[in-house]
């Protein structure tokens, strides 16, 4: 399987491509596939990097 969000590392954005809603992200930490990431609508969330691809942001605004 494949780690498909291994180029984020703490402090980088993303968003969630299924929850919009959610806002940007902060990546807290990229550890063995699970990516903890601080949400600003949703708050501090674990995703599985063998199943979820976030989206990264590079501008703070999209």
């Amino acid at each position: 399987m494949e780690d498909l969000n291994a180029i984020f590392t703490p402090g980088m954005l993303a968003r969630h491509p299924d929850r919009p809603e959610w806002g940007i992200g902060q990546v807290q930490s990229n550890i063995g596939g699970k990516l903890t990431v601080n949400f600003r609508d949703e708050g501090k969330i674990v995703i599985d990097s063998f199943r979820i691809a976030l989206m990264p942001v590079f501008d703070g605004t999209s």
